[in-house]
């Protein structure tokens, strides 16, 4: 079940709602793992997403409201998101392997000084290090350079056709971690509203969640200035996360909180990511929307999925868009490949159909960076 919880759990069982229909593919684990959570004591509420897909403690690709505070439900990278900018430069001007080569640079992260003057003006300095401010990491996180290939709404005030952006996946960079693995057992039943533990949490999962904001920021001006350009912010969502809501606790693991009503929803290298509107207007989704498409298949079996000669690998560095990989780790690249993801477009069509969101442009990956390979 993937979840540490001792004992049995409540008599009470809390609501779930699912925005999928029934011809969505959703392996029955996560919604096993959906079930056994909203028996958890003081759960309200829980909401699946049409990227509903089994996690170690719970299921990822949904939302959790609950009168205290479960930090395996947020999980051990706090703060992780994804935020998109725009970049100043014209398509006609991107060369691709030029591009790819000039990303590198990401590997090697911020400027300490920069870094420092980045958590100072986020008033981080103090509560959380600089170390690894800029850097992507490892996992399913990336920097990806996307073309609008359609823009899907009526209007559009932030977008245009063939404008070039940036989607940045990233979070702590450890820090959730080493957060989570030092909680004492007490976790594992859950932190009461207002406990010394849960102000505890709150403190270093607040820093955590903001060094996290930070850090996606550095990653699009250093890509940006490495392309030779400026990135303008569109939205910044966070998908692991607690927050207060209404007396009680949203708790979000792999489903996006919006900003500004906006969210980007990630496909994969094989497949066109989307800017999407989202609306409040149905409250058993608890304010959150599917952050992607999700995984299909875990790491442990896209291994036997894909074939692993040389030429089958460099395959995977390019694209059916034409576009380029940099994974220098054989194993990242055979685990994130396309085939390890589920069809954007059928999730988009269900949050669609349970009025949940609403496209604004579709956008196709041309630079997916996520490591050179030089460092483990």
């Amino acid at each position: 079940m993937g979840t540490p919880i001792l004992g049995d759990v409540s008599a009470a069982r809390a609501r779930i709602s699912t925005f999928y229909n029934r011809a969505t593919w959703i392996e029955g684990r996560a919604e096993e793992q959906l079930e056994h959570v909203a028996g958890w004591p003081g759960m309200v509420a829980v909401a699946g997403f049409p990227d509903l897909h089994p996690g170690r403690y719970g299921p990822v690709g949904a939302a959790f409201l609950a009168d205290r505070i479960w930090p395996q439900l947020v999980g051990p990278d706090i703060g992780c998101g994804m935020a998109l900018f725009r970049l100043e430069l014209p398509r006609r001007r991107l060369k691709l392997d030029k591009a790819a080569r000039r990303l590198a640079v990401l590997e090697r992260g911020a400027n300490p000084d920069h870094a420092n003057a980045a958590l100072d003006a986020a008033g981080l300095t103090g509560r959380i290090g600089p170390d690894g401010l800029g850097t992507i990491g490892g996992g399913n996180h990336f920097c990806e350079v996307q073309v609008v290939n359609e823009i899907l709404a009526a209007k559009s005030h932030c977008l245009r056709k063939d404008d070039l952006c940036l989607l940045v996946h990233s979070g702590s960079r450890g820090r959730g971690a080493g957060i989570f693995q030092g909680l004492d057992d007490s976790w594992k039943h859950g932190f009461a509203s207002g406990s010394d533990a849960a102000m505890r949490y709150l403190s270093m999962h607040d820093a955590a969640t903001a060094w996290a904001r930070v850090n996606r920021a550095l990653i699009a001006e250093i890509a940006a200035e490495a392309l030779g350009t400026q990135a303008r912010l569109i939205c910044d969502t966070v998908h692991n996360h607690v927050a207060m809501q209404a007396n009680s606790w949203l708790h979000r693991k792999g489903a996006a909180s919006p900003d500004g009503g906006l969210v980007p929803l990630a496909g994969s290298r094989e497949t066109p990511s989307f800017l999407i509107t989202v609306s409040n207007a149905v409250p058993e989704a608890l304010g959150s929307v599917s952050h992607g498409a999700g995984r299909k298949y875990d790491r442990a079996s896209m291994h036997g999925r894909i074939r692993k000669t040389r030429s089958d690998l460099a395959a995977l560095t390019r694209t059916r868009f034409g576009g380029r990989v940099i994974c220098g780790d054989r194993d990242l690249l055979l685990e994130e490949a396309g085939q390890a993801y589920k069809d954007p477009n059928l999730v988009l069509k269900d949050l669609t159909a349970f009025g949940l969101a609403n496209p604004v442009a579709r956008l196709h990956p041309l630079v997916t960076f996520k490591t050179t390979g030089g460092a483990k």
